[in-house]
C-alpha cells in the first residue's frame, strides 16, 4: 500500500459509494413513507441495466412482458375495486393509466429494439419500462396490506425479491451483460487518473440527489411524501392519501434503481441476481442513517464504498464480510441510544 494506491482505492470507493447512496435514499424514502423494508430496491437495478444491455445488442428486453402482464393484473385488479366501490366513473382513468400508457412504452420499445437507437433513448427506453413496474408493485402486494405490522410488510418484500428475481433469470437469462463506457475520455491528476465513466457516475448520482433535495423541499407532492413519513394518521386527517403517497414512494424508489443500474452496468459485469447484494449494501447505508435520515444515509453509503474498496485490497476473499460488518457496531449503537416505540403506540 502506497499513496498512489490509496488514492485509486478512494477513488474506487468514492464511486461505488455515490451508486450506494442513491439506493440508500431509496430506501430510506419508501421505508419511511410505507413502513416497507424494501428489499427488491435492487431488483430495479438489473432490470434496468439488462434492459439498456439488450437494447444496445439490438433485441427486445424481456422485461417488456412482465410490465404488460403487471399492467393487466392490475388493471383488473383496480376496475374489480372501483365496481365494488360504486366508482365506475374511475375506470376511464385506470385504463389509461395501467393499459394505454404501458402499452405505448411497449410498442415503442418492440419498435426501436432492432433499430439500435442512439445512446440517449436506449436509456429513457429502459428507464421507461422499469419505473411503472414500482407503483403496480405496490399496487399488488403493499396497498392491500398497508395497516400490517413491519413484520409481516418485510416477509411480502422478501416474497417479492424472490418472484422478481425470477423474472430477471426467465427474462433475461444466466448470462452476464456489461456495457462499453459512455466516455472514453482520462485525465491525469498527479498520480491518478480519472475517467470519463467515473465523472458520468459521480455527475449523474450528485444531480439526481439535487434533484430529490430540490422535490421534497419546493414541491407540493414533495412535501406531502414528507407529511406522511413523519406521522401517516396526521398525514391523512389534512387530506393526504396515504395510498397515494406509497405509489410516489415506490415510483420514485424504482427510478432511483433503474437509474443505478444504467450507471452500474458500465462499470461492472451484471447478472441477473447481481441487484441483492447491491441493494443490500445500499441497505447497509441506510442503516447508518438509521433507516430515517437522508444525509447520514449517504455518508453510510459513502463509506460502504470505501470499505469495500479497501477490502477488496486487503483481503478481496472477505470483502462483503467486511462491508456487512459495519452493521455490527451500528446496530449495537443505535439498540443502546434510541428510545424504542412499539408499533402500535406510533400510530396513535
Amino acid at each position: 500500500m502506497n499513496g498512489q494506491i490509496a488514492l485509486l482505492l478512494i477513488q474506487d470507493g468514492i464511486v461505488n459509494g455515490a451508486i450506494y447512496a442513491l439506493l440508500a435514499l431509496a430506501i430510506v424514502l419508501v421505508f419511511a413513507v410505507t413502513r416497507v423494508l424494501f428489499v427488491p430496491q435492487g431488483e430495479y437495478v438489473t432490470f434496468g441495466a439488462l434492459s439498456l444491455a439488450a437494447l444496445q445488442l439490438g433485441r427486445t428486453p424481456g422485461i417488456v412482458w412482465l410490465l404488460g402482464g403487471a399492467a393487466l393484473v392490475v388493471t383488473l385488479v383496480e376496475i374489480v375495486s372501483a365496481l365494488r366501490s360504486h366508482r365506475a366513473s374511475r375506470i376511464p382513468r385506470i385504463l389509461g393509466y395501467y393499459v394505454a400508457i404501458p402499452a405505448a412504452i411497449i410498442g415503442l420499445t418492440l419498435w426501436l429494439a432492432p433499430l439500435k437507437p442512439p445512446l440517449l433513448v436506449q436509456i429513457a427506453l429502459s428507464l421507461a419500462l422499469v419505473v411503472p413496474l414500482g407503483p403496480m408493485t405496490y399496487r399488488l402486494f403493499f396497498q392491500p396490506l398497508a395497516n400490517a405490522s413491519v413484520l409481516v410488510l418485510l416477509i411480502v418484500a422478501v416474497a417479492v425479491h424472490f418472484a422478481l428475481q425470477g423474472f430477471g433469470l426467465l427474462f433475461f437469462g444466466a448470462e452476464g451483460f456489461r456495457v462499453a463506457p459512455y466516455s472514453e475520455a482520462r485525465w491525469e491528476l498527479g498520480t491518478i487518473t480519472v475517467t470519463g465513466q467515473t465523472l458520468w457516475v459521480l455527475g449523474a448520482s450528485v444531480a439526481l440527489m439535487a434533484l430529490l433535495y430540490l422535490f421534497f423541499e419546493r414541491t407540493l407532492l414533495g412535501k406531502a411524501l414528507r407529511a406522511t413519513a413523519v406521522n401517516r394518521v396526521g398525514a391523512r386527517l389534512v387530506g393526504i392519501s396515504a395510498n397515494a403517497a406509497g405509489t410516489l414512494a415506490f415510483t420514485l424508489a424504482a427510478f432511483i434503481g433503474a437509474v443505478s443500474g444504467v450507471l452500474i452496468i458500465a462499470l461492472t459485469t451484471l447478472y441477473y441476481d447481481s441487484g441483492f447484494l447491491i441493494g443490500l449494501k445500499g441497505f447497509v447505508g441506510s442503516v447508518v442513517g438509521a433507516v430515517v435520515s437522508y444525509p447520514l444515509a449517504v455518508v453510510g453509503a459513502v463509506l460502504v464504498g470505501l470499505f469495500e474498496s479497501f477490502g477488496s485490497f486487503w483481503q478481496s476473499a472477505y470483502k462483503e464480510a467486511i462491508v456487512f460488518s459495519l452493521l455490527i457496531p451500528v446496530l449495537l449503537w443505535l439498540s443502546l441510544s434510541t428510545h424504542h416505540i412499539e408499533e402500535e403506540d406510533e400510530e396513535q
